[in-house]
């Protein structure tokens, strides 16, 4: 699956948590560029899956990239810019990650998509 990143200067462990998921990362825009913010007309060919960084967009920039993804029936996800919200995200939309899937155990954190306490 190839996903299109908009937000974040850096991605630090993003990569690795996305190879979990069996995600290639197809292109990545910072967002902060003002080049960047300009309507765009079309994600990138191939484009699967979009991701967009909460904590580092613009509303009307955020909104324009769920608006293309929505017209060319992309998936879309929106997160902030770590690595437990990156899983926990992935895993609301119904991906797996690799190594949950390889894992033997069905530990309740697998099952429920993030490992939360119920009070």
């Amino acid at each position: 699956m190839n996903a299109m990143l908009v937000g974040a200067d850096t991605l630090g462990n993003i990569p690795d948590v996305l190879r979990d998921f069996g995600i290639n990362i197809h292109r990545h825009v910072s967002g902060r560029n003002s080049s960047h913010q300009r309507k765009v007309d079309r994600l990138p060919a191939g484009t699967d899956l979009l991701i967009l960084f909460t904590d580092f967009l613009g509303h009307n920039v955020m909104r324009h990239f769920r608006e293309l993804a929505s017209e060319n029936q992309i998936r879309f996800i929106a997160c902030r810019r770590s690595v437990c919200a990156l899983k926990q995200s992935l895993t609301g939309a119904g991906l797996n990650d690799s190594q949950c899937a390889a894992c033997p155990h069905q530990c309740a954190a697998a099952k429920s998509g993030g490992g939360k306490r119920k009070r």
